[in-house]
């Protein structure tokens, strides 16, 4: 039943957090240990042998972090500077959008929409890894910050939580579930559909008061947030395809799409980070909607 029902789980996740903003606020601090049980288990459900892949995936998830992590975002900076926008609150939250690795539910989202979760998975591990070397031209490019000795801290904190997880998933997979049955991969399905729900509660701690007291600004935002996600989804996918690269098509575009700022707001000051906590808050929507809304799009060929 939860598993049929997936995609209106975490939307009902995204509405609780929203409708109960203590809540939410009170689920925050638990976020880190939410996130390690879901990767656990992904990452077990995936197993390392399919997560892993051969060397020549493993080149190629590189090749696209660099794209994904570091060309984006600085030609996302040549634009903004080109237009003299570079110094707005709009302009920061997609630059911080572009550098940024993926979320940790992105190979939930691919799974959710029929195709292979280990790309993504793969992705989520890769450029998670290389974050801290990524980031280090974004940052040293971007006008509104200074300093990235938090930022590396921060990256080198969730880097070490995917790969305790991940780690711990797949040594358990290998020692005690070789080969999942049925019932297995359901009943793992259902774990982390249940924790996606619960992780779109805890994000959801500024989006509730910022309708009651400013909804003109969460409209606003709320465009921005689809319109980032949504556009590098459907580009990314629609590239890869025009290459012929059919099979990590829409991986590809989710992990493009939905990217863990979370880091940067644990990471960088408060000053540049307050003006974009209503972005965040809004980001998750067409995050947790993906598997909803862009369902057919990522069914075609």
């Amino acid at each position: 039943m939860i598993v049929r029902h997936g995609r209106l789980v975490m939307v009902l996740g995204l509405v609780t957090g929203v409708a109960f903003p203590a809540l939410s606020a009170g689920l925050r601090p638990w976020l880190p240990h939410f996130v390690a049980l879901m990767l656990f288990l992904t990452a077990f459900r995936i197993g390392p042998r399919a997560a892993l892949g051969t060397a020549s995936d493993i080149r190629g998830s590189v090749g696209l972090a660099l794209i994904f992590q570091v060309v984006m975002p600085l030609a996302g900076l040549a634009v903004f500077t080109a237009l003299g926008i570079e110094l707005t609150p709009l302009a920061l939250v997609l630059m911080l959008v572009l550098a940024s690795a993926t979320v940790t539910g992105a190979p939930n989202f691919t799974m959710m929409l029929g195709h292979d979760p280990a790309p993504a998975l793969r992705m989520l591990m890769v450029g998670t890894a290389l974050l801290p070397l990524t980031v280090l031209p974004v940052l040293w490019a971007m006008p509104q910050l200074s300093g990235t000795a938090e930022v590396l801290g921060a990256a080198s904190k969730l880097l070490a939580l995917i790969g305790a997880s991940v780690a711990l998933a797949f040594v358990l997979r290998v020692t005690l579930r070789p080969e999942l049955s049925a019932d297995d991969r359901t009943v793992l399905d259902v774990g982390t559909t249940i924790w996606l729900a619960v992780i779109g509660i805890a994000l959801m701690a500024a989006l509730g008061p910022a309708l009651r007291t400013d909804p003109a600004s969460v409209v606003l935002w709320m465009l921005a947030a689809f319109g980032a996600n949504y556009g590098l989804q459907v580009s990314t996918r629609l590239g890869l395809l025009a290459w012929g690269k059919r099979a990590i098509a829409t991986p590809m575009a989710i992990v493009a799409g939905n990217r863990n700022l979370a880091l940067f707001l644990v990471a960088l000051p408060a000053a540049v980070t307050d003006p974009i906590l209503l972005f965040i808050g809004c980001y998750q929507v067409p995050m947790y909607l993906t598997p909803i809304l862009l369902a057919k799009f990522h069914a075609e060929s």
